[in-house]
């Protein structure tokens, strides 16, 4: 990661091998492991100490009936898989480049394309809203080689992982598997790197503001 090291994304890596990670940072961490080794060696860390704790722990007794409805949870998402690659064929257009993303990624992308589909942002710029989290606003980005987001701040945190192609802004370069950390305030125009269209998947605790005409429009229209 070039601009937020491991260490910054160290209490989300905790909270997934604990199992209480939101689904959108779940999300982001299993996709991230898929493309660094690092990144995996810091989950299995973090499984190690989670497992050590869970032994000293006083065990819970479950509810009648938790054993059947787990087990029916597994049978749901087993049957909605098929379900998710049949609405990704029905997409169209960038199929072949949704397919090629990381799972679980992949699936989840699918299943927003037959939820809600793909939104232009402007040229060569498109999001994919994501329902993953009721608390955080999780997208997809697709951005071509040159196009750029139209600069813009943060009410809130937003961490953006690079999934493939790459981008910049004037914090430097960041390719897949690199993770971006932006605070409220931060200010940035990230810019598609030349080669590979890049995906980048976004979390963010709230909204952007445009600065310039595109800061005007979303004012006028009543955007975030």
């Amino acid at each position: 990661m070039n601009a937020a090291p491991t260490e910054h994304f160290s209490e989300l890596y905790a909270a997934y091998a604990a199992g209480c990670l939101d689904p959108a940072f779940a999300l982001m961490v299993e996709t991230q492991s898929v493309l660094r080794p690092d990144v995996r060696r810091s989950i299995a860390v973090s499984d190690m100490i989670a497992g050590a704790v869970l032994e000293t722990a006083t065990p819970a007794v479950l509810s009648d009936g938790a054993l059947a409805r787990t087990l029916d949870a597994i049978d749901a998402l087993e049957t909605d898989a098929p379900l998710a690659v049949a609405a990704g064929r029905a997409a169209g257009k960038g199929l072949g480049e949704m397919l090629a993303l990381p799972e679980p990624l992949r699936g989840a992308a699918l299943d927003a394309v037959s939820a809600a589909g793909w939104k232009s942002l402007g040229r060569g710029i498109t999001r994919l809203k994501m329902g993953v989290s009721r608390g955080m606003e999780t997208e997809l980005y697709r951005i071509e080689p040159g196009a750029n987001i139209p600069r813009h701040t943060h009410a809130g945190r937003e961490y953006t992982l690079v999934v493939a192609g790459g981008f910049t802004d004037e914090r430097g370069s960041f390719g897949p598997g690199d993770a971006v950390l932006n605070q409220a305030g931060d200010y940035h125009t990230p810019v598609g790197d030349e080669g590979e269209v890049c995906f980048a998947l976004v979390i963010r605790d709230g909204g952007l503001h445009f600065t310039g005409v595109f800061g005007l429009l979303q004012r006028l229209l009543g955007q975030r």
